[in-house]
């Protein structure tokens, strides 16, 4: 099994680590399409329950054209963190090229109703054995 690499970022005590993974079986390189799975867990390390509404992703391939994504929840789900609760889930992204990277945020609410992001820490989506991209 390959080491992973995992990328966090903290806000307001809610914790989002993100591990990203290239699917060569579902790649095909001939046709510029490359894809990676990612697994997110959120952890809420804070003292108040909140509630995830929504999430936009910003996808940057290698020639740094951009490619938002918004809407409600994740994976169909507005899940609700209890202090000391997580979530995970895993989803997927396709790139037109062999490299990019991907970050953004969730819009959290919390119990007293307060709307608040939180940050999804920007990770690298690169082909293991290509060598160190700098992205």
């Amino acid at each position: 099994m390959t080491d992973r690499t995992q990328y966090v970022a903290v806000t307001r005590g809610i914790s989002v680590s993100v591990e990203p993974t290239y699917l060569e079986a579902n790649s095909s390189p001939d046709n510029s399409q490359y894809v990676w799975a990612y697994r997110v867990t959120i952890e809420n390390q804070g003292q108040e329950t909140v509630k995830l509404l929504s999430r936009h992703w910003m996808i940057t391939n290698s020639r740094g054209e951009l490619n938002e994504v918004k809407g409600p929840g994740v994976v169909g789900e507005q899940p609700i963190l209890k202090p000391g609760e997580s979530y995970a889930y895993a989803s997927g992204a396709p790139l037109n090229t062999s490299w990019g990277m991907m970050g953004g945020s969730y819009q959290m609410q919390s119990a007293s109703g307060e709307l608040f992001d939180i940050e999804i820490p920007t990770f690298s989506l690169d082909i293991p054995g290509q060598g160190l991209v700098v992205n």
